[in-house]
C-alpha cells in the first residue's frame, strides 16, 4: 500500500508532563512548515495528540522531534497511507486537555487498564466475562464497532464519565472485565484510567486501538463489523486501514454512507439526513457558497481553505 500512496499519514499521542506546552507550540509548527507536513497536533500539560501526513522522511523529522521532548521516546505511533494529503492546513494547538474528559483528577500517567495487542483481542471480547465497552462518541460507531461491544450513545467524550456511572451496575452484572476500546488508544488511557478510579479493577484497553488491529488481525479472523471513522479527509478506514466507502458531511461533519448520500436531504457539501432540520436557510445558503468555492478551486489546481467548517464539538484530532 506504501509504495502507491505516497503520503504517510501518522496518528500519535503521549501522555507526559509538560511544564510550558506554549513554548512548544512555535518550534513544532515551524519546523512542520519548514518541512511541508499538514495536520494538527495537540499540546497540553497532559502530553501530546494529533495526526499528521506528508511525505516519509518529513514525518521521520517531525516524530525524531517529538521523541525528543520530555517523556515522549516511546511516543505511540500508528501509521498509514494516502493517495493525497488529508489535510489542508497545519495546526498546533495548546489545549487545556490533549482529549477532552473534563476529569482533572484522572492522570493515565499513575494508573491505566491493562494492555492487549490486537491478537489477544479476540479472545478477551469472546469470553462470557467480559462486558465490552465502546468509549468512542455515537456519529463514529453507527459507521463501524467490534461484534456485541456497548454502545454509550455519547454525544461527546466528555459524557462518558456520567454515562458509566449512570449504567454501571447494569454493565457489571454477571460480568468480571471491562473491556474498552477507541480509535487509536488515547480515550482508553483516560477511560480506563477512569474506571480505575472508580474502584473497578479489571479494566482492559485495546493497545493501538481499532487502528492497529485493523491493520494486524486478518480480515478474515476479525471480530469488527463496518468501516472505522477517522479525522480528516480519508473519513473512514477498514481492513489493512484501506480508505473505506464513507465521505462526510460538509455542513455537520457526520460520516456518510451510501444510503444518506442517495437521501433527498443530500445535497453536496450543503445538508444531509443528519442536519437538514439543524439549519436554516441562511446557512445552507452559506455552505452552497462555500461549495461553488471549493469547486472553483478544484478546477484551478488550487486548495480552498479559506471557509471555516461548523463547529460541532468534536475533537479536533481522533484517538
Amino acid at each position: 500500500m506504501a509504495g502507491a500512496s505516497p503520503i504517510t499519514v501518522a496518528a500519535l499521542y503521549q501522555f507526559t508532563r509538560f511544564e510550558d506546552p506554549e513554548a512548544l507550540r512555535g518550534p513544532l509548527l515551524a519546523l512542520c512548515e519548514q518541512v511541508g507536513i499538514k495536520g494538527t497536533l495537540l499540546l497540553a500539560r497532559e502530553g501530546i495528540n494529533g495526526t499528521i501526513a506528508g511525505g516519509e522522511n518529513a514525518i521521520a523529522q517531525v516524530l525524531g522531534a517529538i521523541r525528543a521532548l520530555p517523556g515522549c521516546a516511546a511516543l505511540e505511533v500508528k501509521y498509514a497511507h494516502a493517495p493525497a494529503l488529508p489535510f489542508h492546513r497545519m495546526k498546533v494547538r495548546v489545549k487545556r486537555e490533549i482529549v477532552t474528559m473534563g476529569q482533572p483528577d484522572i492522570d493515565p500517567t499513575l494508573s491505566v487498564g491493562r494492555y492487549v495487542a490486537a491478537e489477544d483481542w479476540n479472545a478477551l471480547i469472546a469470553d462470557p466475562d467480559t462486558v465490552v465497552i465502546d468509549t468512542r462518541n455515537d456519529y463514529e460507531v453507527r459507521i463501524g464497532t467490534f461484534a456485541g461491544a456497548v454502545d454509550p450513545q455519547t454525544a461527546t467524550f466528555r459524557d462518558f464519565p456520567e454515562w458509566f456511572r449512570a449504567h454501571r451496575d447494569a454493565l457489571l452484572s454477571g460480568k468480571k472485565k471491562v473491556a474498552m476500546f477507541c480509535t487509536g488508544g488515547i480515550r482508553c488511557e483516560k477511560s480506563t484510567s477512569f474506571l480505575r478510579a472508580e474502584g473497578i479493577d479489571e479494566v482492559y484497553h485495546l493497545k493501538g486501538g481499532i487502528l492497529k488491529y485493523l491493520e494486524q488481525v486478518p480480515e478474515t479472523e476479525s471480530l469488527w463489523q463496518g468501516e472505522c471513522f477517522v479525522f480528516d479527509e480519508r473519513v473512514a478506514v477498514g481492513h489493512g486501514l484501506e480508505i473505506g466507502t464513507h465521505t462526510q458531511c460538509r455542513a455537520c461533519r457526520y460520516p456518510l454512507g451510501e444510503a444518506e448520500r442517495a437521501d433527498p436531504a443530500y445535497v453536496e457539501g450543503v445538508s444531509c439526513p443528519n442536519c437538514i432540520d439543524a439549519r436554516d436557510e441562511a446557512d445552507r445558503a452559506r455552505y452552497a457558497e462555500r461549495q461553488r468555492q471549493e469547486a472553483l478551486a478544484r478546477q484551478r489546481g488550487t486548495a480552498h481553505i479559506g471557509a471555516t467548517r461548523p463547529n460541532t464539538g468534536r475533537p479536533p484530532s481522533g484517538g
